[in-house]
């Protein structure tokens, strides 16, 4: 069998994603502490638009605001990008109270 997350990501991808600018530092196995910046994230996973050499199937640990440590695995890159989907869903009410955190902007927040 291949190694790499084998991840079912169609469903996936119909959460609505927020746009952020937040800068992380994720953890990885092979690479150490790495410096990412998410640019955009949904209760399923994130996007970084700095991947460096990140590939397919590479694991991540990052900090969000009062999710704590979560793990996620790369789906995709493409150019300089990178999708990642969380080894776990958020909790609606957990997303939503990070969201607020995320985005300042009021203007940025999707409307209820």
């Amino acid at each position: 069998m291949a190694g790499g997350a084998s991840l079912s990501v169609t469903d996936m991808r119909r959460s609505t994603r927020h746009p952020v600018d937040y800068p992380v530092i994720a953890e990885h196995r092979e690479h150490g502490d790495l410096k990412l910046h998410v640019c955009n994230i949904s209760s399923h996973g994130f996007m970084v638009d700095d991947a460096g050499n990140l590939s397919r199937g590479d694991r991540v640990i990052i900090r969000l605001p009062l999710v704590g440590r979560i793990e996620a695995y790369c789906i995709w890159t493409a150019e300089k990008r990178a999708g990642f989907q969380f080894e776990r869903i958020i909790r609606l009410d957990d997303f939503m109270a990070m969201i607020t955190e995320l985005q300042p902007n009021p203007a940025l927040r999707r409307r209820s």
